[in-house]
């Protein structure tokens, strides 16, 4: 579970439920977690007055796991995605790296512990491998004629 302080734009990660049961998140330990404007302005968006949580069904009671997955299943489908909720994570960590973050920001964004967590998490495009072998050509050519001259 979480809480949103939406005029900040931070999700603090302090608890999780699971069938139920509330415990400490994973790392054992609350965490915060920035949000980008436009997902803090679509959570404000999706603001009601039935519960403090965002995400609840008309009667303001936590959503169902099995309602998160439909939910999830549908738009995976419509995006032409595979189905699952895991793989939003190793879509953030990627979109993250591919456009240049540094790995140990991504590390923390994501809630890992260890480096090499994230990093199988952490998957390019091939256009995005493409941009970073042309990383080494621009700088190369510009070498070159500096030597010639």
């Amino acid at each position: 579970m979480a809480n949103t302080d939406l005029q900040k734009r931070q999700l603090c990660v302090a608890q999780s439920e699971w069938r139920g049961h509330v415990t400490m998140p994973k790392g054992g330990r609350p965490r915060y977690v920035p949000l980008t404007r436009r997902l803090a302005d679509a959570l404000h968006g999706a603001r009601h007055l039935r519960s403090q949580r965002v995400l609840c069904d008309r009667d303001g009671r936590s959503v169902t796991q099995k309602v998160v997955q439909v939910a999830a299943r549908r738009a995976a489908r419509r995006a032409n995605m595979p189905p699952g909720i895991h793989i939003l994570r190793h879509t953030f960590c990627s979109h993250l790296a591919m456009r240049g973050a540094p790995a140990r920001a991504i590390q923390e964004l994501a809630g890992h512990q260890d480096l090499s967590t994230t990093q199988r998490y952490m998957h390019l495009s091939p256009a995005a491998r493409d941009a970073a072998i042309r990383l080494l050509e621009t700088g190369t050519d510009k070498a070159v004629m500096a030597v010639e001259k």
